[in-house]
């Protein structure tokens, strides 16, 4: 009976020290988590914070984008009721689906610093178009005949025709990052080429370099537009043309062996950026989607 007592009691000690030792592992386990921390723990926790301020700087992009646009739709409402009689068209913002595809392999900074990118360009580009509108304000309110060339030189494109417009781009000739002073529209050799609005032919280059031949406008009030790359030319200097007029067909040139029509815009002798000049001839998707295409393309045809 005695022995069996000791055994007790000793199979109750054991017990006891398991369950105290469990009991004080787990607490010493919990402190130590608390106070310290791993190498990966430190390293998620500074991820986290990062992404946290990538997150609040985009919040405000985010905000002053949509009083940008919101400014921009009032100012294109206006100047449809100025130029055309009619209010704009509505126009559904794109989504980031239309821009970049799906892939569950892109990690999510990829998607933050391609986000941040996108909202950069696009506060760009808003700025460009904004300055376009204060000075098509600035023609309907001195109420002058010649405002800016608001047409396509090709008759139905797409937007896909779009390539490289104003800015430094690769140049496939030279390989080397150079100025780009036009947009580029790609078309099959021998497309016609129509003055984007009425003025008088200023230059009628013929030239196997650089730009080939090429046709100038003068439309007034500042404002030029230069057609190069052509094959066939149908005007003369001096002669006056009228808005839609056919003057020539794309070409093609030993050093640019891909026919597109190279198209600038410039007031006062200074280049502005063609695609900023086109929201009349386009849809309202049409004009979002060109925009994007002509930032995004890094290399020029000329």
């Amino acid at each position: 009976m005695k022995k069996e007592s000791r055994i007790r009691r000793i199979l109750r000690s054991i017990v006891r020290y398991v369950v105290a030792s469990a009991s004080l592992s787990i607490v010493i386990y919990i402190l130590f988590a608390l106070v310290f921390s791993t190498q990966e723990e430190r390293r998620l926790q500074k991820e986290n914070q990062l992404y946290r301020e990538r997150y609040s700087r985009m919040k405000e992009k985010e905000k002053l984008i949509g009083d940008v646009v919101e400014g921009l739709l009032d100012k294109d409402n206006a100047i449809y009721k100025g130029l055309f009689e009619t209010p704009a068209p509505s126009l559904d913002a794109l989504t980031a689906a239309d821009l970049i595809a799906e892939s569950d392999s892109l990690s999510e900074s990829f998607y933050l610093s391609s986000a941040a990118s996108k909202t950069g360009s696009m506060m760009v580009m808003a700025r460009s178009v904004d300055e376009n509108f204060a000075e098509i304000f600035r023609l309907l309110e001195t109420r002058r005949d010649s405002i800016p060339p608001l047409t396509l030189p090709l008759k139905d494109m797409s937007y896909v025709q779009a390539g490289a417009s104003l800015g430094m781009k690769h140049n496939p000739v030279y390989k080397l990052r150079m100025q780009h002073n036009g947009l580029d529209l790609i078309a099959s050799q021998g497309t016609d080429v129509y003055a984007v609005a009425g003025g008088k032919v200023s230059v009628v280059l013929r030239s196997r370099r650089g730009l080939g031949n090429v046709i100038e406008i003068d439309h007034g009030n500042g404002y030029t537009t230069r057609y190069c790359l052509l094959a066939d030319m149908k005007v003369s200097q001096g002669q006056r043309v009228r808005g839609g007029q056919k003057i020539g067909t794309v070409g093609i040139s030993t050093s640019h062996p891909a026919p597109h029509l190279h198209f600038e815009v410039r007031n006062k002798g200074k280049v502005k950026d063609p695609v900023n000049y086109l929201f009349a001839s386009l849809t309202p998707e049409e004009y979002s989607r060109m925009l994007y295409m002509t930032s995004a393309t890094v290399q020029s045809m000329d």
